[in-house]
């Protein structure tokens, strides 16, 4: 019988590798991206790499420089993240 959690990939993405696909379509370096944040450039550079998760302060803020981005759409990224992580570490210690 399948349980819930095994509609859930075996893979978690972190969200940054979505925002670096959408930066670079939009042809805006992590620098850039930084600046219109108010951020400094190692903390986009954290997020893209998967070492930095993305707070509602830091959703909002890339609604702000992608407008047509809403900041739920990065905070549900985040979320779906770490519940995969979560969920691919309980079945690793229970296996």
């Amino acid at each position: 019988m399948a349980t819930k959690t095994d509609a859930y990939p075996d893979v978690a993405i972190p969200p940054g590798e979505y925002l670096l696909e959408e930066i670079q379509a939009r042809s805006i370096p992590q620098r850039e991206l930084a600046k219109r944040m108010g951020r400094p450039v190692n903390a986009v550079n954290e997020i893209i790499n998967g070492k930095k998760a993305i707070t509602a302060e830091t959703a909002l803020q890339l609604e702000g420089v992608m407008p047509e981005i809403p900041a739920r759409f990065w905070l549900n990224l985040e979320t779906d993240y770490r519940l995969t992580k979560a969920l691919i570490n309980r079945r690793a210690t229970m296996a």
